[in-house]
């Protein structure tokens, strides 16, 4: 990281921030989109089953995320005022906090799974996959937390470029194992879409392993000694992280939940119903990678300006970041809905699932717009630490707007199925324009106050 002074600077530096974290975004999102594709070639029935399993986990998982990702806007802020010793305290801090996380969901996730899959109207076969699926993927949650916040520690800095490496390492690997053991290769039994699951927590493990390797052996990192002088487990500085980060996965859960609440609701229509959702929100999700991508360069570019008492640069930064992810949602939009046939051939050959994810593929283009506004505007707040009211705002737009508008679109209106997708519009429309309205507000406080 390093200051500017002209427009083109900023948003060269942008560019060279952005684009790594978008390509390790997407990455990690191609591992489920493998998952997701490669078990529906196994099955409708596998398909649906990994659908359920992954809207069970994807909130957990990006809540938890969320809360590790305040190590970004603590190391920007560190880095940006020059008080850099520091942040191998934090480091190891965080560190302890993911493992202490990690555990926590293993535990509760033992306790509540089969009675959540019983609660559920599944049919057998779906509910055995998604259980399996998850007990699979559970085996790499601890090394998954631990990867995040290394990584958070890194793109903190401005090193987004080893993450994204990282990731274009292990995805081919992940590809390979889910091949390998969703279809019954080399000799192994084929474990259909609990297969994936597996390969996902092998790669997990691997992406750890990479991550430790480089912290400890390349420059910068090298320079922190993260591994040297280890701080005992302090449970101050585990709460100074929380109340940065429980508001950010909170806010992520209730966005994320949502998605996995309307896939529950929809539990009630045919396996081939809830597979075309399933294609058709895995396909957006991918999308919303750009706008996430956009949010997560803002918070550590902002954060960084914030943390030199340069808070004009900050607002200008916003600005750059959010015009850019609305002009590629836009474009983003345009092709999804050219194109949106060939992309519902990619999940499944079944000609009842082609036609049902092509029609939810055409309300996927106008939720993917409001996304493109909203993520952006919440990964500027985070810059700001301003994280409270984006919890209120997502609680209030997705769950006490978006999701009942979708209830009772889906069940007093001819949408049906549809009428969800239509809500989840709502909400994050609805969102996005308060994030709006609390960004402007923020950033006028600190132009009268401390500019």
């Amino acid at each position: 990281m390093y200051e500017t002074t002209s427009i083109k600077q900023k948003i060269q530096l942008f560019i060279t921030i952005l684009i790594p974290i978008l390509i390790t975004q997407v990455s990690l999102n191609l591992m489920t989109f493998f998952d997701t594709v490669m078990s529906g070639r196994f099955g409708a029935i596998d398909l649906a089953g990994v659908a359920i399993g992954s809207s069970l986990w994807i909130p957990i998982s990006t809540a938890i995320n969320g809360v590790l990702l305040a190590i970004t806007p603590i190391i920007a802020q560190l880095t940006g005022a020059k008080e850099t010793s520091k942040i191998t305290k934090n480091i190891h801090q965080g560190i302890y906090l993911s493992i202490a996380i990690a555990l926590i969901v293993i535990i509760i996730g033992a306790l509540l799974l089969s009675p959540v899959l019983n609660m559920m109207e599944l049919e057998s076969e779906v509910r055995h996959v998604a259980k399996y699926y998850l007990i699979s993927l559970g085996a790499g949650i601890i090394p998954l937390f631990i990867f995040n916040t290394l990584r958070n520690f890194m793109d903190a800095l401005g090193q987004t470029r080893i993450s994204m490496i990282i990731m274009l390492i292990s995805l081919p690997i992940n590809i390979v194992f889910n091949y390998i053991l969703i279809f019954g290769k080399l000799g192994l039994p084929a474990f259909g879409g609990i297969g994936s699951g597996i390969a996902t927590a092998i790669t997990y493990w691997l992406v750890c392993f990479i991550a430790l390797l480089i912290i400890k052996h390349l420059h910068p990192f090298r320079s922190y000694n993260i591994f040297s002088n280890w701080t005992k487990p302090q449970l101050k500085a585990w709460w100074g992280q929380l109340k940065i980060g429980l508001p950010i996965g909170l806010a992520m859960f209730f966005e994320t939940s949502i998605f996995s609440a309307v896939t529950i609701f929809m539990s009630v229509y045919s396996t081939y119903t809830i597979a075309a959702h399933q294609a058709a929100m895995n396909f957006a999700s991918l999308l919303y990678m750009v706008p996430l991508s956009v949010g997560m360069a803002l918070t550590i570019v902002i954060g960084f300006e914030v943390g030199a008492k340069r808070y004009k640069e900050a607002r200008t930064y916003s600005y750059i970041g959010i015009s850019g992810s609305i002009f590629i949602a836009i474009l983003n939009g345009a092709v999804l809905f050219v194109l949106k046939e060939p992309v519902a051939a990619l999940y499944n050959s079944d000609p009842k699932v082609i036609q049902l994810t092509t029609e939810f593929i055409v309300f996927a283009t106008f939720y993917q717009l409001a996304d493109a506004f909203g993520a952006p505007i919440q990964g500027a707040l985070r810059g700001y630490k301003d994280v409270n009211m984006t919890l209120v705002i997502a609680l209030v737009s997705y769950w006490l707007i978006g999701l009942p508008t979708g209830w009772i679109l889906a069940n007093y209106t001819a949408l049906e199925p549809f009428g969800y997708w239509v809500g989840i519009i709502t909400g994050l429309s609805c969102g996005a324009i308060a994030l709006l309205w609390r960004l402007l507000y923020l950033q006028k406080i600190y132009k009268k106050t401390r500019a």
